[in-house]
């Protein structure tokens, strides 16, 4: 299927839905693609559940909040969203860009604005044989969507660092059982986290199972009853287990990014700060992905490029419009 919009948005994080918000507050059209299934990026695919502190206005919110407010606040302005699907090709057109879609649809549109985080990512997966059978029955999970559907599970979490140990005191107090696996008694999280496994760890309420590293899965048609793991000595057990969750980092790339001809900087995108232009005229990149000297990457700082880049979108596609700045409690915003 064929599109044209005026602006195409590649990344459906935090930055990009308020990117979103920015551009319909210019009337500018938008279509937003992700190579995820659902909107929200890596606040949604990390950490849904774990606080945010930073958020002006907001001295606490979740991950998954965060993101059902960004997308309220975008709603008004009708974004059509191609979820599931990367950007496969970027090509000039005219005056403006043609984006092949994965799935095999075409976006025409007069700018482009990236804002598609460290690039696409999934997660380092354990080589365990059969691991495929687990993945599509939910036997084996990477991120933690919906902390509810752990409650009076057997929960065996893998790995050393702070994803690891949150989520172990996060899952505690509603799992039936949380086994920590790691390779060795030392893990890298946060002091104050260590305490309270140390607690968790006292009490019963979490078991550490150490040294230890994954080694097999057991059960049958993909519903998964037990992990098998094993020392350096090759000593090995069976955990009972209903979910495995597997925190080994991620593997994050630009894809198909590096070769749309753009000035890249150690995986990033160089982009002129005030408007977030990267080397080629129409295409603009926010978030984690644009680099400049001195940036701070942090969520608010994706927000304040965003309207960078939105407004010199909207002078890149209508250069001979004269455009008055308005605040939005002048403007406002009709469905909000």
């Amino acid at each position: 299927m064929q599109h044209t919009t005026d602006i195409a948005i590649i990344g459906a994080g935090p930055t990009g839905l308020f990117a979103v918000f920015e551009c319909g507050m210019l009337k500018t059209r938008c279509h937003v693609i992700d190579a995820l299934p659902d909107i929200g990026g890596q606040c949604v695919a990390l950490y849904p559940e774990k606080p945010i502190y930073d958020i002006p206005a907001f001295p606490s919110i979740t991950g998954a909040d965060l993101i059902t407010q960004l997308a309220a606040q975008a709603r008004p302005f009708k974004p059509v969203y191609h979820l599931g699907q990367q950007v496969v090709g970027l090509e000039a057109q005219g005056n403006g860009w043609l984006l092949t879609l994965s799935g095999g649809d075409t976006i025409t549109a007069g700018a482009v604005i990236i804002a598609a985080g460290a690039g696409a990512f999934g997660p380092n997966r354990p080589p365990l044989d059969g691991i495929e059978a687990y993945e599509a029955t939910g036997g084996v999970q990477y991120y933690v969507r919906r902390m509810a559907d752990y409650t009076g599970k057997r929960v065996v979490i893998a790995g050393g660092g702070d994803s690891a140990v949150d989520w172990a005191l996060n899952l505690a107090p509603i799992a039936a059982h949380v086994a920590l696996v790691h390779r060795r008694p030392k893990f890298r999280a946060a002091p104050e986290s260590l305490a309270q496994l140390e607690a968790l760890v006292a009490t019963g309420k979490v078991e550490l199972v150490v040294p230890y590293q994954l080694d097999g899965l057991q059960g049958a048609h993909g519903q998964l009853t037990a992990v098998r793991v094993v020392t350096l000595e090759g000593e090995t057990r069976d955990l009972p287990a209903d979910v495995l969750l597997p925190f080994f980092g991620l593997s994050m790339e630009l894809g198909p990014i590096l070769d749309w001809g753009l000035n890249l900087e150690r995986n990033h995108i160089a982009v002129d700060q005030a408007t977030c232009a990267t080397s080629r005229p129409g295409i603009f990149a926010v978030g984690d992905v644009a680099t400049y000297p001195h940036k701070l990457k942090l969520i608010l700082t994706g927000f304040a490029e965003a309207a960078h880049a939105a407004h010199a979108a909207h002078r890149y596609l209508f250069p001979g419009q004269e455009m008055h700045f308005e605040y939005s409690t002048t403007k406002g915003v009709t469905g909000l």
